[in-house]
Order: C-alpha cells, then sequence, then structure tokens
C-alpha cells in the first residue's frame, strides 16, 4: 500500500487516480487547508490530518500496510513563502522530516519526493539539466532542497531510498474530466487565462513585457499533469526493483511565452482573453526550460501530452464544468 500525503491537492489526486487505475492500494493523508476531498476516489481511505501529527503518523504506518510513501503534500506559493518563510519551513521542511522519521520507525523504506526546478533557482544555462546548481531564491525552494539534502544523508545512515522529481511547471487536467486545477487564490497562468475567457475574471495581468525572449514575456516549460502522475509511478518502480536513489527533471523541453500561452487559451476557449501589461515579478528569470533526457533514459518517462495545445484542451474542459 502507498501511503499519499497531500493526495487531496492538484498534484497529489492526479497521482491517486492513476496508480489507483494501476492496481495500486493508496491511503491518502491531507489535511484539505488546500485540497479537496471531492478529488479523492471515493473507496481511497481519506485520512484528514497535518503530516506534522507524529502520533497521527503512527496510528497510520501501524494501521495500513504501507509500503513506500509518495510525499506531495507541501505549501507552494513563492511570494507567500517569501512573506510567511517560517510557514513554508515549517511545513514543507519540519513536518516532511516528521514523515520520513515516522517511515524510519516503521521500517518503511520508499520515498518519491515532489521536488520542484525551484531549487535551481536563477538558470545559468537552459535546458536546465540535473547537474545545474541548485541555489533557490526564495525560502519555497528552500525548503525543497532542505529535503532533497535530508534524503540524501537519510539513504546514507538508513538506507531509505528515494527518488526526487523536480518538475517545471504543472498544468492541464484528468482529460475524463473527473479532477482538474482548483487553488485559492489561483496563481497559475492557463486556469487564469481560462477563467477569464468563460468571464470569472475580467483580465490577466502579464507581469513583465522586457524580458530578452521573441516577444519579450517569460518563456516556461508545462507539462501534463497525467505526465507527472506517470513519472511518479515509474519512480516507485524504479525503487521497487532495487535500483539506487535519484533526482530526476520534468519537463517536455519546450518553452512557451506568457503571451503565446494565453494566445492558445484564445483559440482553445474560442473566446478573447483580455490582458493588462504589469512589472516584472521579483526573481522571475526569462527563460525556465527542462532537460528531461535523464528522466526518459532512466525512468523510461515520456511526455504523452506533447503540445500546449492538447494540455490547454483538457484544462478548458475543466474549467467548463469543475466540480469543486
Amino acid at each position: 500500500m502507498i501511503l499519499v500525503t497531500g493526495g487531496a491537492g492538484y498534484i497529489g489526486s492526479h497521482y491517486v487516480l492513476y496508480a489507483m487505475e494501476r492496481g495500486e492500494q493508496i491511503v491518502v493523508l491531507d489535511n484539505l487547508v488546500y485540497g479537496h476531498k471531492e478529488a479523492v476516489p471515493k473507496n481511497v481511505p481519506l485520512v484528514i490530518g497535518d503530516m506534522a501529527d507524529i502520533a497521527l503518523l503512527d496510528h497510520l504506518f501501524q494501521t495500513y500496510p504501507i509500503e513506500a510513501v509518495v510525499h506531495f503534500a507541501a505549501y507552494a506559493y513563492v511570494g507567500e513563502s517569501v512573506l510567511q518563510p517560517a510557514k513554508y519551513y515549517q511545513n514543507n521542511a519540519l513536518a516532511t522530516f516528521q514523515v520520513l522519521e515516522a517511515m524510519r520507525r516503521h521500517g518503511v523504506r520508499y520515498f518519491v519526493f515532489s521536488s520542484t526546478c525551484a531549487t535551481y533557482g536563477l538558470p545559468q544555462y537552459v535546458p536546465i539539466d540535473e547537474n545545474h546548481p541548485q541555489n533557490p531564491i526564495n525560502p519555497y525552494g528552500e525548503s525543497k532542497l532542505f529535503v532533497e539534502r535530508v534524503l540524501h544523508s537519510y539513504d546514507r545512515a538508513y538506507n531509505m531510498r528515494f527518488v526526487s522529481l523536480r518538475y517545471f511547471n504543472a498544468a492541464g487536467a484528468d482529460p475524463q474530466g473527473r479532477i482538474g486545477e482548483s487553488h485559492d487564490p489561483e496563481t497559475h497562468l492557463i486556469p487564469l487565462a481560462l477563467q477569464v475567457a468563460l468571464g470569472k475574471r475580467e483580465h490577466i495581468t502579464v507581469y513583465g513585457t522586457d524580458y530578452d525572449t521573441p516577444d519579450g514575456t517569460c518563456i516556461r516549460d508545462y507539462i501534463h499533469i497525467l505526465d507527472l502522475a506517470q513519472a511518479h509511478a515509474l519512480a516507485l518502480e524504479r525503487l521497487r526493483r532495487g535500483l539506487p536513489s535519484a533526482c530526476y527533471n520534468l519537463g517536455t523541453e519546450q518553452g512557451y511565452s506568457v503571451r503565446e500561452v494565453i494566445r492558445t487559451c484564445e483559440t482553445i476557449s474560442g473566446r478573447p482573453i483580455k490582458t493588462l501589461d504589469g512589472p516584472r515579478r521579483a526573481g522571475d528569470p526569462p527563460r525556465l526550460i527542462a532537460s528531461s533526457t535523464k528522466a526518459k533514459q532512466e525512468l523510461g518517462w515520456h511526455p504523452q501530452f506533447q503540445t500546449l495545445e492538447e494540455i490547454v484542451q483538457t484544462a478548458w474542459n475543466w474549467e467548463q464544468a469543475r466540480r469543486y
């Protein structure tokens, strides 16, 4: 059985659905601060609680035959992390440490970690590979890098093996429309643009129009949520096969500018999307594009959603008929 922390959140819930459909037994732990009870399948046990609760963690490991932890639970608002660093270090770092300690007490040795390209900070080159220096520029990235360092030391000392997945811009929704992206506040470009198309927002702000890019706006690598789910499943299979711990970047290796994404949202929705130009946000690099060669070679991972249009279409289907 797999314990999925944060399994009621955006990425975690898509992994739960993906893994369950492939015969995995799942139990979800989520405090529902950002997660949604409706996103968890009714036949999957949902334990509502905090991963910093040591007694609850011990109860989980005693109650369920947990073989592995797939860890999504984290706060992930970069701007908020700058204003409230304690919140991020307490939850993303210290509470994750409690999960690792509970695993150690109960003899669970496999850990798949939802990490981020934010651990790299400002890119020295693109595409970014796993050898790129890790110099995060905000507490969110720092908190994720802290966990990666703990994982390396736990592997050496306790033989607790892990795979850390550093992904770029998660996007899209379940193609069948069962679950999708639902953040409050919403900060991701694609749902914001589509909500303008639906009349739920008046406009979307483009932060920075004078970058050294073809149209002056930031370029990002968007990866479909199901491709992320597949990567987590492959990462766990790697650990089950007895292979060593590893870190992988996940992206499509294609970059799209903010304006390109908005135009694609207009094309898919068939509706105009009003934009306002705003100033740059501190710490926003001009380009973030992944090199996923290592994940393809070692995990056998290949993104199924290769175009931005495919990704946006699934997001548009969800936004029109969202259930939570």
